[in-house]
């Protein structure tokens, strides 16, 4: 069990920092910290912190004045923690979009008719020996044959046409909903505790080590801690498909997960996971984000080293 006795010296609070530079909790310990839930979360934190107060001086935050927003601190504790964004999916080009619509089977069949309509008009039987043959296959029908490509050709130009359409109208829907989802992350802001004085920043300022207030209405931005609440009711449905309303309590349930709504009540956390490492983050990289993949099973590998540790 790790020594907590901190005692909020600048001096005291870098002696202990065992972990990562001068905060003495690791990002894998804090994963898995907020992996708990309940009973069990509430043991963790009084055998690794003693308490929520205990957490905070870990983070070298405030539970009452938080954050003193100094720039140098919040730069670090991005660098350490991570920044409060998740990377979105590499976006598609136009040629992948092409290849997309290609695979559709109505697609497919059209374009099996036209190859084989094409490669029939190219296509000429033996002469006929006969006087009679070559008087039916006369003029009429070698006019027929010169011209029967053009039904094929005419398919062909009609799948090429849909499948233009098709991928421009998706390129063009991905551009316009990336600069949507761009400016709403911009201009959505979130209360936070900093030098005593309650601030509205952007969500993607978040910090580990922040102090959040929450309130009726909101949508959690990150991960964390509550060390104070009053009637509070989240909406987990988005994570658990519960769709009871779970209360949170410091002493019963204080685990407020990212992606989560404020269905009633307010309260303050201590935020303990930003971007890829809320839970959030850690779903969209299990949904898809390729070369997160390969970070997220190194980060496991470190987590199981991590599981029975506390200082």
């Amino acid at each position: 069990m790790a020594n907590n006795s901190f005692h909020g010296s600048k001096h005291g609070q870098l002696s202990e920092a065992t972990h990562e530079g001068e905060f003495s909790c690791s990002i894998q310990e804090l994963r898995l910290l907020m992996e708990l839930r309940g009973p069990e979360a509430l043991a963790k934190i009084q055998e690794c912190y003693r308490d929520t107060n205990g957490l905070c001086t870990r983070l070298r935050t405030s539970p009452v004045k938080g954050l003193d927003g100094n720039l140098e601190d919040i730069n670090k504790r991005k660098e350490q923690f991570g920044k409060n964004i998740i990377p979105p999916k590499r976006p598609k080009t136009f040629l992948e979009l092409v290849w997309e619509a290609l695979q559709d089977v109505t697609l497919i069949i059209l374009e099996v008719a036209a190859i084989i309509s094409l490669g029939l008009s190219f296509y000429h039987p033996p002469e006929v020996n006969s006087y009679c043959g070559r008087v039916v296959a006369g003029v009429e029908d070698e006019s027929e044959a010169d011209a029967g490509w053009i039904e094929g050709a005419a398919i062909l130009l009609s799948v090429v046409c849909v499948v233009l359409v098709t991928a421009f109208n998706d390129w063009s829907k991905e551009k316009q909903f990336r600069s949507l989802q761009s400016r709403i992350e911009q201009e959505q802001k979130f209360s936070v505790v900093r030098g005593g004085q309650v601030i509205q920043i952007n969500v993607s300022e978040i910090v580990v080590g922040d102090i959040a207030q929450v309130k009726y209405g909101d949508l959690l931005p990150a991960d964390g801690i509550l060390i104070q609440g009053n009637d509070l009711k989240i909406d987990e449905s988005s994570l658990t498909g519960e769709s009871d309303h779970v209360k949170k309590t410091v002493d019963k349930d204080p685990m407020m997960l990212s992606g989560t709504h404020v269905m009633e009540g307010s309260g303050k956390m201590v935020v303990t996971a930003v971007g890829v490492n809320s839970q959030t983050g850690i779903i969209f990289t299990l949904l898809g984000a390729g070369e997160e993949a390969d970070a997220e099973e190194k980060t496991e590998k470190e987590k199981k080293k991590e599981k029975d540790k506390c200082s």
